[in-house]
């Protein structure tokens, strides 16, 4: 039975799928990057519902944590987006499948 205690939980499923659904479905790096976010954000939101629920602090150190590499991963991201579009005019993942290592 879904109780109120379920709804961030329940919420946190949803915003999850649909990154999930994002990064699989779109070309777009941006759109990419918005998706993992979201799942990042998901995750958050799951550990604080659950550190909540046991009345801990746990989960919010962990959640910091969380902030810490979505904020590096989204510098880094970046960085390749301005590379990409500099390189083949273009922000779309099929065009950097060309890259030569």
């Amino acid at each position: 039975m879904l109780t109120v205690t379920h709804l961030p939980q329940v919420l946190a499923l949803f915003l999850f799928v649909v990154g999930m659904l994002i990064v699989l479905l779109r070309r777009n790096t941006i759109v990419l990057l918005m998706g993992i976010e979201l799942m990042l954000n998901a995750a958050n939101l799951s550990l604080v519902a659950f550190a909540r629920s046991q009345g801990q602090l746990d989960g919010q150190i962990m959640v910091f944590f969380v902030i810490t590499i979505a904020a590096a991963e989204s510098a880094v991201g970046l960085s390749i987006l301005v590379n990409l579009y500099r390189n083949f005019g273009a922000v779309t993942t099929d065009r950097a499948q060309t890259l030569q290592g």
